[in-house]
């Protein structure tokens, strides 16, 4: 016990001497601007030196001296610095560059990293290092002429505009750059002074593409005002500085994602070397990362940039900030109520509602009179006029009106009341198919998302792959892997390319299949509005409470009765039936009893002699003779006696028909329960899914970091990260499924109960809600 407590004090007076005997650094920093935007980088990079240098020196820093862009300041600045107490001196900016490089003599070390391109450095091939005593230059693969080139290679411009910061004219040869750059090339560029307001509305002219050379100290709101104008006049962007600005909204860039992470990591492990003894003349100049061409996708689409196939291997795809959204972006509830009011087949289903509408009337028509006129001209024979003693003269001429009304007819009444009971039917088809076409128009909906959702997941996946060959590659130079890793790599980018066209193409087969549901253009660029379970217009989707109630063996049997109660009410095939039933058995009545019913009818005409002349046009004295107009009435009554025994075929016809009516109606009814059964375990599978899918997720993403971490270590063979990535690639498209699968069920599930709540009003909606909940209760 003793030796153990002496061991403990050894220990602690160990560590307490090793920290009394830490050496305190101290670092003054050089900026030519230190803006609060810029403010957490700074933060990130004395955290960064603070953890590689800390077990060496306790590290102090100095607030930045700022030259505000002016090189007198700077130099002074320095001068002030290095009769300072400070250790060690940081230069950033392009100022401080110049200046620093004007200066002969360096008394404290320096360790400078500027915006100066590489463009403006020509350096000796073999040399590494600056050889200058006490000082150290990070050179970062940052080219103007290369930026320029690749820019190129995504969009041929005719003229483009150069946003550079106001000082930057002056303090290098930046006019002279880029003459000679584009002295042998086809289009030219204009060199544009970009404000601190980021409006450059007044500066774009009559360029066809912008390349942000500078900006890079820009405010959020200034930043976000210039992409916003670049965008508006539909130029493509591109950016010298970072990804970042490709995240929020400029078009596109060549420089990484990690390089700040990785010029930090170097100043501190250059700061490291000199608290260490070494002489920054020593220490490497050169920062080497690969470019990498990044393209924001929204962006594209809302400047309507043409994104071809080819770049999907050599262009990372990013969403980013600026989420463009189509003039046409459909949610559930506009695709829905764009079919109701567009969809062809529909309308064609309301005009066989019109037609039916059509035989009704012409039925009524039966019992309207019937009402007709004739004229007519006689020239008869002079011989037989002349004897004919004046009553039929040679030329004459008369007219008719006759009158046939129809007082009672069984078989016309019939004909009503059977051809009203099947406009109701056509009636009932056409809500059937309205239905049908909602619930078509949500499948395609969903199916839409979920193919939209697989192509942006298909895209991460590419992206991956890309890291994984990037890791595979420095694995392989480093001797730490074999290039069959390399190849393997490369073969799955090629695949997971044909993947993303595949997803891509079948995405734009949804929209085409919405565009003809809704009656638009096969061709009109359409998007979707996501849907989120509990969220927008899903916010009533309460499914966790649903799935409450599906989960207690005792209630669900309950709901699935009240559903099914629901879904016979409102199917409108059931009341087709029921329509169809009723004019079946109009028309079995009508040739059983209907047929002692007699048919009575009121007939009468009126005729009036018009003119007569000619033989025989005269009457003879003496004999009477008759009015120039008479009329007749007659009532008609009929009754058949024997009508080829049709009465009695047409009575069994029409039994035959109520049997398969009945028949039908069975089987429905068999259907319905059938199916709100089983999309009610559908739900809850779906429900299920939700939560299962999502911890799956995060386990794969966990799983996929360590798995790709140990395979840049040389820790797990390739087939764990191949396998690692696949299993996350499965998981994010089930868990992003999972939340569509779930909502397309409910508009199954809707459609089984001829009820969807999207298209009812809150009230009617909180009524259902209350019948179910009453229903349920009344039944425990």
């Amino acid at each position: 016990m003793r030796r153990q407590v002496v061991l403990v004090f050894l220990l602690l007076a160990i560590a307490v001497g090793s920290a009394q005997n830490k050496k305190t650094v101290t670092i003054g920093i050089l900026a030519d601007e230190a803006s609060i935007e810029n403010a957490p980088l700074l933060e990130k990079l004395q955290n960064e030196i603070t953890a590689v240098v800390g077990q060496d020196a306790n590290v102090i820093f100095k607030d930045p001296i700022e030259n505000d862009f002016d090189l007198d300041t700077a130099k002074a600045n320095y001068l002030t610095l290095e009769a300072s107490e400070v250790d060690i001196i940081l230069a950033f900016g392009v100022i401080n560059n110049i200046a620093l490089y004007q200066q002969n003599t360096y008394a404290k070390p320096v360790v400078v990293f500027g915006s100066v391109n590489s463009d403006f450095i020509k350096l000796p091939a073999d040399q590494k290092t600056s050889g200058i005593d006490n000082i150290a230059y990070i050179i970062a693969p940052l080219s103007y002429s290369k930026d320029l080139d690749a820019f190129n290679t995504i969009y041929e411009y005719e003229k483009v505009g150069i946003l550079v910061d106001e000082y930057l004219p002056d303090a290098l040869p930046i006019k002279e750059l880029f003459d000679t750059y584009f002295a042998d090339k086809e289009s030219t560029y204009e060199l544009l002074t970009l404000p601190e307001n980021g409006d450059v509305s007044s500066l774009l002219g009559d360029v066809d593409a912008v390349y942000l050379a500078g900006g890079f100290a820009l405010s959020d709101t200034a930043f976000k005002n210039l992409v916003s104008i670049i965008n508006e006049k539909q130029l493509p962007s591109f950016s010298a500085n970072r990804k970042q600005d490709v995240e929020k909204g400029i078009l596109a860039t060549n420089q990484p994602e990690t390089n700040i992470d990785r010029f930090f990591r170097r100043i501190a492990l250059d700061v490291e070397s000199i608290v260490n003894g070494t002489n920054p003349s020593e220490l490497p100049m050169l920062l080497e990362y690969k470019n990498r061409l990044s393209l924001n996708f929204n962006t594209a689409k809302e400047i309507q940039f043409p994104l071809k196939y080819s770049m999907l291997g050599t262009v990372d795809i990013v969403g980013g900030a600026n989420n463009f959204v189509s003039d046409n972006a459909y949610s559930l509830l506009d695709i829905m109520n764009g079919v109701i009011g567009r969809n062809l087949s529909l309308e064609a289903e309301r005009m066989n509602i019109d037609l039916s509408s059509q035989d009704v009337k012409t039925a009524k028509s039966n019992f309207l009179p019937d009402v007709s006129a004739s004229a007519t001209g006689v020239y008869l024979d002079p011989r037989v006029a002349e004897i004919s003693g004046g009553t039929n003269p040679e030329f004459s001429t008369s007219g008719t009106v006759g009158l046939n009304q129809l007082i009672y007819s069984e078989g016309a009444a019939a004909g009503i009341n059977i051809q009203e009971n099947l406009q109701k039917a056509q009636q009932e088809t056409y809500n059937a198919a309205e239905l049908d076409a909602v619930l078509n128009g949500s499948v395609a909906y969903f199916n839409a998302l979920i193919l939209k959702t697989n192509a942006q997941i298909q895209a991460q996946n590419l992206e991956v792959t890309k890291k994984n060959l990037e890791i595979s590659q420095q694995n392989f130079e480093a001797g730490a892997a074999g290039k069959s890793d390399v190849l393997r790599f490369r073969s799955q980018l090629a695949q997971n390319m044909q993947t993303l066209i595949e997803a891509g193409n079948q995405l734009n087969q949804a929209y085409f299949t919405v565009n003809q549901l809704m009656n638009n253009p096969i061709d009109t660029e359409i998007d979707v509005e996501d849907a989120v379970i509990s969220e927008g217009l899903f916010s009533n989707y309460k499914y966790q409470d649903f799935y409450d109630i599906l989960d207690d063996p005792k209630l669900r049997p309950n709901l699935v009765d009240f559903l099914i109660e629901e879904a016979k009410n409102n199917a409108p095939e059931l009341k087709n039936i029921g329509y169809n039933l009723a004019a079946t058995q109009r028309s079995y009545r009508l040739n059983s009893a209907g047929r002692f019913v007699p048919t009575v009818a009121l007939q009468g005409q009126y005729n009036l002699a018009l003119s007569q002349s000619g033989v025989g046009s005269t009457p003879t004295a003496g004999i009477p003779v008759a009015p120039d107009g008479v009329y007749n009435f007659g009532l008609n009554l009929s009754l058949p006696i024997f009508n080829q025994n049709l009465r009695n075929i047409n009575k069994q016809t029409a039994k035959i028909q109520e049997d398969q009516l009945n028949t039908q109606k069975s089987n429905i009814d068999l259907n319905i329960e059938t199916n709100i059964n089983a999309l009610v375990l559908d739900l809850t599978n779906e429900i299920a899914n939700i939560q299962i899918s999502k911890i799956a997720e995060e386990a794969a993403k966990e799983s996929l970091d360590l798995t790709q971490n140990a395979y840049s270590q040389g820790a797990v063979p390739l087939i764990q990260l191949i396998d690692a990535q696949t299993n996350y690639l499965q998981s994010q498209i089930a868990s992003a499924n999972a939340n569509y699968n779930y909502l397309l069920a409910s508009m199954q599930l809707e459609r089984a109960i001829g009820y969807f709540f999207l298209l009812n009003s809150e009230d009617t909606n909180q009524a259902f809600i209350q019948r179910a909940q009453a229903f349920i209760l009344s039944r425990n």
